[in-house]
């Protein structure tokens, strides 16, 4: 009897269909194997040894730990003027003068009336009072003098020159001098008045500073005395070292954010760093050396509890820890952990993705979606 060609067409699309199905049915477990293995493989990281290291950070600009504003201390015709932005100065070297013949002439009748009155003497009480008189007028004559020439009160580089010859100076006597530095300007017998209404400025570029704001968290780990490194973004590859020397105890807010302003000071300068130029400081916080470690990433912490998840005997194991120093990449751990011990970090969500990438290419059912190829004829 013979088969038609219908029927033996419906034969072998059926004996496809089987071996079809077979086919994919083998690959799902194969597939659903490996993600099992997958699974089971449990990726970990191994507690180490070594050095952990705590900082925080901040930006500030370069500015000298010494720096003043100068103003002559008297009125009068600026006569010469000794130097420019730029030029580097000795203590007590002359930067301008005022002209000074009408302070010379009054000196010389103060000096000439004080004589007469010590030739005079003290014998009476109206001689005396004669005598106080032209010996405090001459003293007054000095100081005015003097004051029509400006000197350094110390050794520096000049910044500013904020007059010209043939100008008048203020005649305030005034200067106001950076923070840190009034005690060690005060020799130089202005006032400090913080003005800022100057003939010319100075600073003392050998001894320089910035001020960096630090978040409230942050500046809790601060202490006077601590180590920092500065870099600078104009100088790719030069650092500088330096110490915290002051934490300001009043702080400043900022869209919301509290900060504090310390200032560091710096004990090595590279030659290439000038006055101005911003920076980033980086202050080690803590350290500890030859201690256990894990990846901070490694940690978890609810309700003030720090825990690791350990892998032992194939069972992962949430284990409470106590930490040390807790930097960037690592964290130090006292107790809890051992040198060795497989460690679970915590799923991310790379891998979660992942996972469901897999899991989506099969959504819908057979390619071509959900029939047979071949079928339904």
């Amino acid at each position: 009897m013979k088969v038609s060609t219908r029927r033996r067409a419906l034969i072998t699309n059926g004996a496809l269909s089987v071996l079809l199905l077979g086919g994919v049915a083998f690959a799902y477990a194969q597939l659903g194997t490996e993600e099992v293995a997958s699974e089971t493989a449990t990726r970990t990281v191994t507690a180490g040894r070594g050095t952990v290291t705590a900082s925080v950070s901040a930006s500030g600009a370069v500015e000298s730990s010494r720096s003043r504003t100068l103003a002559f201390g008297t009125s009068g015709t600026v006569e010469r003027i000794y130097v420019k932005a730029g030029d580097k100065v000795r203590k007590d070297d002359i930067l301008a003068k005022l002209d000074d013949a009408a302070a010379e002439e009054n000196l010389s009748a103060a000096r000439a009336t004080y004589d007469s009155a010590v030739d005079d003497g003290t014998s009476t009480a109206q001689l005396y009072a004669a005598y106080i008189k032209a010996r405090n007028a001459y003293r007054e004559a000095q100081r005015t003098a003097t004051a029509t020439v400006l000197r350094a009160p110390f050794a520096g580089t000049v910044t500013a020159v904020n007059g010209a010859v043939g100008g008048s100076s203020n005649g305030s006597g005034t200067s106001s001098t950076s923070t840190q530095s009034t005690s060690q300007s005060g020799q130089s017998g202005q006032s400090g008045s913080g003005s800022g209404s100057g003939f010319i400025d100075l600073a003392d570029t050998g001894k320089l500073q910035l001020v960096g704001t630090f978040t409230e968290s942050d500046v809790s780990k601060l202490k006077v005395g601590q180590a920092a490194t500065v870099s600078f973004d104009a100088l790719p590859g030069v650092t500088a070292t330096g110490k915290v020397t002051q934490i300001e105890p009043v702080a400043s807010t900022s869209n919301n954010v509290v900060q504090y302003p310390v200032t560091i000071s710096f004990t090595k300068v590279p030659k290439q760093v000038r006055l101005g130029q911003t920076t980033t400081v980086e202050v080690v916080t803590g350290q500890a050396e030859n201690v256990i470690t894990v990846p901070s990433t490694a940690v978890s912490t609810s309700g003030g509890q720090n825990t690791v998840t350990l892998l032992k005997n194939g069972q992962q194991v949430r284990t409470p820890v106590e930490v040390g120093v807790q930097g960037a990449s690592l964290t130090e751990i006292k107790s809890g952990v051992s040198e060795g011990d497989q460690i679970v970090p915590p799923a991310t969500s790379a891998t979660t993705g992942t996972g469901n990438q897999r899991q989506g290419g099969f959504g819908g059912g057979f390619p071509g979606g959900g029939g047979v190829p071949g079928g339904g004829r």
